[in-house]
């Protein structure tokens, strides 16, 4: 197999564009030689050291970039780094836990979170997930906190007829119902600002993270923000919630981190945090044979470093006219005059495509026809490469796409990858009224 742009070539040499961007990973395209490049520079330097016994030149800059390129509010903070994803959330659920320990709160410990959510594959991420079709046959292995209703407009548990404002207002109460029935022992709530995967791109309404953030710090509770999907420039901000200015305390990164080149994910943590354990036992209680790895970590520098040389998150900001996320948003649109689609939402380069068996009741397909599997394997036919998935009603019905090209994908390109993906969906419609 090989890659370059947004193509990838099987073992028998057939190509296809990379529409999911090989699930909300890849961010500058494949191929760029200038990452393997870096990763071999570091390599014949240095392959590995415990960071038990040392720190390295390329993880102490490329913390420091991060910190840069998180923003303000993570001015004088720290970052902790991993293999990916999962290994990042298990750190950030425990530093919020010693971070309340440091500080004298050792009440709390519980990590609020939300249904239909997914953080990670690891027991401690499964804990904080509400998709029941990945934590299912788990949850006899975990210990498990409250978890709250997250905003879906598409099927909204509210009354949103002031635009959706209300409705945020109200997802937002369940949180603080949630951390007041904890009675002092709610730690943390982790939140993905934008829904990844299980859910399909969902938008939350404005004012609803705002009104989080306020409950948040008005009870004493961290926010972590899992950023693994929509951060390093997927949602045309740097981390999506600067879309709505919140101030988180930790913030989850990894996919776009490396753009898929190594394996890596990160935890950045504001001063407040980092403060209170560098004045209190001195260390995070916590940690992974290869996290800050070096050839990692040099892939990561050579990502970021790409990522502003040729301006991609600017490229990613669907809101500004002209730019390719916002003809991905456009193209995309089109598809709600099918009948099988029910919703086209999304933002920057992450959007989702929601099918419905009836438009105007939004009833959904039985699970058992696995209607999003049927267009992705029509699309894998037509060379395009999509990321189905199942459960968005309920976490076993309700059948999506997720798409989330690499930024360099041209118009041209986007205008092939839709028709394809509106051939496909067509196909899968009429594959079941044909009699098997």
């Amino acid at each position: 197999m090989r890659g370059e742009g947004v193509y990838l070539w099987d073992a028998d040499g057939n190509r296809y564009l990379d529409f999911s961007g090989s699930a909300a990973v890849n961010f500058i395209g494949h191929g760029v030689a200038e990452i393997p490049a870096a990763m071999v520079e570091q390599a014949r330097q240095l392959e590995f050291v415990h960071s038990s016994q040392f720190t390295t030149p390329v993880a102490e800059a490329y913390a420091q970039e991060l910190l840069e390129f998180a923003g303000e509010n993570f001015r004088g903070g720290g970052v902790f780094f991993t293999c990916g994803g999962s290994e990042a959330t298990e750190t950030a659920l425990k530093l919020a836990r010693q971070y309340q320990v440091e500080i004298g709160q050792t009440e709390r410990y519980q990590v609020l979170s939300r249904a239909q959510s997914y953080h990670g594959a690891t027991l401690g991420a499964l804990a904080v997930s509400g998709n029941k079709r990945r934590r299912e046959i788990y949850l006899p292995m975990v210990r498990e906190f409250a978890h709250v209703g997250l905003p879906y407009c598409y099927r909204c548990a509210y009354d949103c007829r002031d635009g959706y404002r209300n409705c945020g207002q109200q997802y937002a109460a369940e949180l603080e119902r949630a951390i007041k029935a904890t009675a002092g022992e709610a730690a943390a709530f982790i939140f993905e600002p934008v829904s990844g995967a299980t859910l399909g791109a969902a938008v939350p309404p404005e004012g609803y993270l705002e009104q989080v953030a306020e409950i948040c710090r008005r009870h004493g509770v961290l926010m972590i923000a899992d950023e693994v999907m929509t951060g390093m420039g997927r949602t045309g901000r740097n981390f999506a919630v600067e879309h709505w200015s919140v101030a988180q305390d930790i913030l989850v990164a990894a996919k776009g981190l490396s753009s898929g080149y190594a394996p890596l994910g990160a935890v950045i943590a504001t001063k407040r945090v980092v403060d209170a354990i560098a004045s209190g036992s001195g260390s995070l209680l916590h940690g992974f044979t290869y996290n800050g790895h070096p050839i990692a970590m040099a892939a990561g520098r050579a990502v970021l470093a790409h990522v502003k040389r040729h301006q991609l998150v600017q490229a990613a900001d669907s809101r500004r006219d002209g730019t390719t996320a916002a003809n991905l948003g456009r193209a995309l649109g089109g598809l709600r005059e099918l009948k099988a689609v029910g919703d086209v939402r999304g933002i920057g380069m992450l959007w989702g495509v929601e099918f419905v068996a009836d438009k105007a009741s939004k009833r959904a397909f039985a699970p058992e026809l696995n209607f999003a599997g049927r267009v992705g394997q029509a699309a894998a036919k037509r060379g395009l490469m999509l990321y189905p998935m199942q459960g968005c009603v309920d976490g076993s019905v309700g059948d999506h796409l997720l798409i989330a090209p690499p930024a360099v994908i041209t118009t041209e390109q986007i205008a092939w990858a839709v028709e394809q993906l509106r051939a496909a969906i067509e196909e899968a419609a009429a594959s079941l009224r044909d009699p098997v």
